[in-house]
């Protein structure tokens, strides 16, 4: 009698991998949200989540840079408190800060694709600061429709505020992607 063997059902070693990393930004970036400070004269904090952002788009690449936000997201809307001040639900999408947390997938996709793993630390430094444009374009277009259509307004609210200390995020994020791609190619 000929027994069929059994294959036992195995996830792929890399996958796993990859699914970790994407949790890990998750992660990173609701941490980020707890550094929170906030600005007498507009309703959006500053946090570090940016930094993490634009590091999941350059790191895991476009595509899994983007899902780590997306996956970030749905935490957030499922209850769990990973928005800034601890706030979570489906509410926050539609708040002064929900254009910001919107724009974070697609920040991490583009920095994803402009990012270069052979290019140097200036090139990077260029492809997140052009990466993190999203998430001050959405929220302030997001912003204008919360304050009436008033788009002038909304970008000294919601754009104008943020230029240095998101240069400066960037510069971490470039520098710190730059030095770990130069570890990891010795």
């Amino acid at each position: 009698m000929n027994v069929p063997k059994i294959r036992a059902m195995s996830i792929d070693d890399s996958l796993l991998k990859q699914f970790i990393a994407v949790t890990i930004f998750s992660l990173l970036t609701a941490a980020g949200a707890w550094i929170e400070i906030p600005l007498p004269f507009t309703p959006v904090p500053i946090t570090l989540q940016t930094v993490f952002v634009i590091l999941a788009g350059a790191s895991l690449g476009a595509k899994r840079g983007a899902l780590s936000q997306i996956m970030y997201l749905f935490y957030g809307i499922c209850g769990l408190p990973v928005f800034a001040g601890g706030a979570s639900s489906f509410m926050q999408l539609l708040g002064p800060s929900g254009g910001y947390l919107l724009g974070f997938p697609v920040a991490a996709f583009l920095t994803g694709l402009l990012v270069s793993r052979e290019k140097s630390f200036y090139w990077n430094l260029g492809a997140c600061i052009i990466g993190s444009l999203p998430i001050l374009l959405m929220g302030s277009l997001q912003l204008n429709i919360l304050i009436g259509g008033n788009l002038a307004e909304a970008f000294k609210l919601g754009f104008i505020p943020f230029i240095a200390g998101d240069f400066i995020k960037c510069v971490l994020s470039a520098a710190a992607f730059t030095a770990s791609k130069k570890i990891m190619s010795k």
